[in-house]
């Protein structure tokens, strides 16, 4: 089993015990939706301004690794015509069952964002990219794919995490790894992740995040930090997350 399966695996696991990441809105969400009143979240407590989107209505949105029935239901009562990959198929569950409860269409595809997308060359007006490439090794091969399907002034929204979270121990207060963070290769990261029921997850700098982007062909437009939302690093207002708006 190569380390995505086992990340699909484990995100299976989480979901059947309850993760808030897995968790499908509610009807009454969607249909506060549906008459204008909604937010979405692409790192864990601030949300997307909704000028970042402009106005989906008709509008092709590729929800890349967002399975869930968080956002992209949102999406599709705000009109857009969804698409959603991911490879969990939990998390692909709960997307059949909100569009079915709600009544409007969604491709889903079970699918591995690092390999080559299943999407024709510029398909997509925006794609929305919650905090996900920490599961992923390389992140700019997956920058690159995003270009393609994209659009000609198409959006891409991405969440992605800083490197703070994988220096530190689990109460936050010291330093206690080198970077980069990688299990595939350092055996004391492959335990700690094993030791707290984690998947495999690797940390990336910021050439790799936001110049990896630029370097794919896109312009970075807005972007804002964000924290984890609790823990000793939130209390300390630190930043662990950012947003970005880049566009094709």
């Amino acid at each position: 089993m190569n380390y995505q399966d086992f990340n699909a695996k484990t995100i299976d696991r989480w979901i059947e015990g309850g993760w808030e990441w897995g968790t499908p809105i509610t009807h009454e969400v969607y249909e506060k939706a549906t008459k204008g009143e909604w937010d979405v979240l692409l790192t864990p407590t601030k949300p997307v301004p909704h000028v970042w989107f402009g106005d989906l209505k008709g509008k092709k949105v590729l929800g890349l690794a967002s399975g869930g029935g968080q956002q992209m239901p949102i999406f599709a009562a705000l009109g857009a015509e969804c698409t959603v990959l991911d490879y969990s198929e939990k998390q692909l569950e709960s997307e059949q069952m909100v569009s079915e409860r709600e009544g409007y269409s969604i491709r889903i595809i079970c699918g591995d964002m690092t390999k080559r997308l299943p999407f024709a060359d510029e398909e997509f007006d925006l794609i929305f990219h919650p905090v996900s490439n920490c599961y992923v090794k390389d992140v700019k091969s997956i920058w690159k794919e995003c270009y393609r399907v994209l659009k000609k002034g198409g959006a891409l929204l991405s969440g992605t995490d800083h490197f703070m979270n994988f220096i530190v121990d689990d109460a936050e207060e010291r330093i206690i790894n080198q970077l980069p963070f990688d299990p595939l290769v350092n055996e004391e990261h492959r335990k700690q992740l094993e030791d707290a029921d984690c998947a495999y997850q690797f940390s990336h700098t910021l050439e790799e995040q936001i110049g990896g982007q630029l370097e794919a062909g896109f312009t970075l437009k807005e972007m804002y930090e964000d924290t984890n939302g609790e823990g000793r690093l939130h209390e300390l207002n630190i930043p662990c997350f950012m947003a970005m708006r880049s566009v094709k």
